[in-house]
């Protein structure tokens, strides 16, 4: 199914037809009115005005992820400024999210404030994080690991789920039926009577998956089923202590030919909220999650096991948190943790454990009326990598009632992963490569030695790239510091922001070749090695056209490249063979195109309209792409302007209708990606052509609250 860019347009100019027909005598966009005292905990972990922060905020409220349709964590995150969901093309599947061209790495994701682990590649699929019982996501963009600790080294994004408010038990059950069989069904109830306050939520996705491969056996996605259940608890054990309980699990099954793969993901949260006085609390959080896969691949033919893959992380970690508030406009937050972590993983040669224990501290004052100052560090001291302070500041200055510029400083860090240590891996299926963690790298070395396996020179020597005497150096951790400035701007009918950014990395760590094998083959390792950085800007905008209708646009401009490219490419250039005529061809500084999976501008509009009076609503979202390389091609190891891995601008259009029935019911109907782009995947050969994206998808929607 296709749609042409007149119909788009038919379709764009029949929507504010109907929006502005419509408008009269409406009551206050009752969006814009929940904006007036919209807060977040995530940026100061104490609760704050969006407003009033110094720093990079992005808050998604409920009402606008369930008016937009969707049902995944990383279906809406695609859709704001700065935040940007990558396709991993090169390795054949997932996504990532990337903040400020900060990769999915580093960026932290949290429910309710606790970690969400399974790493098993590096990237973490939000895919799995339904989002049908929350209450907001806050993405805090740069360095938070003064909060945080590794892994917000780019970011963090924090999941509030909904709390309880009513004495009557309420709830609401919704089947959501889509493109390629794809069917979503909820079923969530919600109580506080007295004292005790619960939820419940049961989620369940199945799909048939899509192929973008007509040539290729099998799916691209192949079928898959899975279920969410949460399950939540807040009890008042006194008038100074309440007590929250959260359980949740996750499942989800791949229907795999020639193998299986299951997916498994629990955690059990604890915390204890105690009031000293009005000024004075304590919050004491016990925490602990396991993440497990199981996968395997089976060749059909010779019945031989081509990939065992099991992962099984388990993380626990109790925290204690201390907020006294001095005046109305100071307050200090104070805490200190632990983190136990363990992996046991095939591709190990043994179960690898880490400890680590922290503290932080944070301070929030108002010298002078209009100026707002936040000043905060984290030490972390962890058993393998060495130790790190994480200092950030960040300040708010109120030019007029109206008018705030601000700006933020900040250092991050990410610590070397389990995979980067630990890893010893062989793949026999796919040519024999192997890769050593840096804490088993002799012993892998040594062991291809002993069973000459290793290329040797005309006298019988191994030709060893890296001396053994050179491996088995401690990686130290990935740090960063990210600089923020902005200004805000926010009356009437209208909201601005813009925000420069800059965020430097060094010790970034990168695979390196420790020797050749007879077969040809190579030996990975990894080192610190790289450093860059991304910079650039972004602009949000916000403006009430009508009593209902809001239009808000967004755009990033960013410049993200390698620091010892772009020097070498100053001082002497580089050449590298034109995959098309195989010519060698010079590549100058001018021609550097920066790191992979990175795109100069990004923009999305959307338009979202109520009508109170017919109980319905529509929403237009518009977000386009520019063009971006996936790697390296013609052999110089940097993405410059004749590789041809680059995938060409996209512009993706959603659109979605909704209508409330007899007060409880609500019918809605949408597509994603009107225009039915689909794209071409540059890895793949002429005669079997990998699309990118399936094309449009049409859903429909039935809710019923009560």
């Amino acid at each position: 199914m296709s749609l042409n860019k007149n119909n788009c347009l038919i379709i764009f100019s029949l929507f504010l037809w109907v929006a502005l027909s419509a408008q009269k005598k409406r009551e206050k966009d009752s969006i814009l009115t929940e904006n007036l005292g919209e807060v977040v905990v995530t940026a100061t972990r104490t609760v704050r005005q969006l407003s009033s922060l110094p720093l990079p905020v992005t808050l998604i409220p409920q009402k606008q992820i369930t008016n937009s349709g969707v049902t995944r964590l990383n279906e809406i995150l695609s859709e704001q400024t700065g935040i940007v969901v990558t396709p991993d093309i090169t390795t054949g599947g997932g996504e990532g999210v990337q903040i400020q061209g900060i990769a999915s790495d580093y960026i932290m994701v949290l429910i309710d404030g606790v970690p969400v682990v399974g790493r098993s590649s590096g990237n973490l699929d939000l895919s799995r994080l339904a989002i049908g019982n929350i209450q907001q996501v806050e993405v805090v963009k740069g360095p938070s690991s003064a909060l945080f600790g590794s892994e917000a080294l780019g970011g963090v994004i924090n999941i509030i789920t909904e709390r309880p408010k009513t004495e009557k038990i309420s709830g609401q059950i919704t089947h959501r039926a889509a493109s390629f069989n794809n069917q979503n069904t909820t079923v969530s109830v919600n109580q506080r009577k007295g004292k005790l306050g619960y939820s419940l939520f049961i989620d369940r996705l199945s799909t048939d998956g899509f192929d973008l491969a007509d040539g290729d056996e099998g799916q691209t996605v192949n079928p898959f089923f899975n279920y969410t259940f949460n399950g939540r608890m807040y009890y008042d054990l006194s008038d100074k202590l309440q007590l929250f309980a959260s359980g949740r699990y996750f499942l989800q099954d791949f229907d795999i030919p020639s193998g299986t793969s299951e997916e498994r993901d629990g955690n059990a949260q604890l915390r204890i909220d105690h009031k000293l006085s009005d000024k004075s609390q304590f919050e004491y959080e016990f925490y602990y999650t396991n993440y497990v896969t199981n996968e395997q691949t089976v060749d059909p033919i010779e019945n031989e096991i081509l990939l065992d893959n099991d992962f099984d992380q388990q993380l626990f970690r109790p925290e204690v948190r201390f907020n006294h508030s001095f005046t109305p406009n100071s307050t200090l937050t104070m805490g200190g943790g632990y983190n136990f972590e363990s992996l046991d993983r095939s591709l190990f040669a043994d179960q690898v454990t880490f400890d680590s224990q922290y503290v932080f501290a944070q301070y929030d004052f108002r010298p002078i009326k209009k100026l707002n100052i936040i000043v905060g560090a984290r030490f972390d001291n962890h058993s393998v990598y060495n130790s790190q302070l994480s200092p950030k500041i960040s300040a708010r200055y109120n030019i007029t009632e109206h008018l705030a510029v601000k700006g933020s400083v900040g250092s991050g860090f990410k610590a070397p992963d389990f995979r980067q240590l630990f890893l010893d891996f062989t793949n026999a299926a796919g040519g024999n490569y192997s890769v050593f963690g840096k804490e088993v790298e002799v012993q892998g070395i040594e062991r291809l030695i002993a069973n000459d396996e290793i290329i040797t020179d005309s006298e019988g020597n191994q030709i060893l790239p890296v001396p053994l005497s050179e491996l088995g150096e401690p990686l130290n951790a990935e740090s960063s510091v990210g600089y923020n400035l902005g200004v805000g701007y926010d009356k009437g009918k209208f909201r601005g922001d813009i925000n420069f950014f800059r965020n430097d990395f060094t010790d970034l760590i990168d695979t390196r070749i420790l020797a050749t094998k007879r077969n040809g083959a190579n030996v990975f390792g990894y080192i610190n090695r790289e450093s860059v950085y991304t910079q650039g800007m972004e602009v949000d905008l916000r403006y009430k056209i009508l009593d209902q209708l809001t239009l808000s646009a967004g755009y990033q401009l960013l410049y993200a490249f390698d620091k010892d490219v772009e020097e070498e490419l100053a001082e002497n250039g580089a050449f590298a063979r034109d995959p098309e005529t195989l010519e060698t061809i010079r590549i100058s500084e001018d021609d550097y195109f920066g790191l992979e999976n990175r795109s100069r501008h990004i923009i999305n509009a959307k338009l979202f309209y109520e009508i109170p009076k017919w109980g319905a609503n529509a929403n237009l979202r518009v977000i386009y792409r520019s063009r971006f390389g996936l790697t390296d091609r013609n052999g110089n190891s940097f993405l410059d302007e004749f590789d041809n891995s680059f995938i060409e601008g996209f512009t993706l259009i959603n659109l979605s209708f909704g209508k409330t029935f007899f007060k409880h019911y609500q019918v809605q109907v949408g597509a994603n990606n009107l225009l039915d782009f689909t794209g071409t995947n540059p890895f793949s050969a002429p005669e079997n052509q990998i699309a990118v994206n399936p094309g449009i998808q049409i859903f429909g929607r039935l809710n019923f609250h009560f």
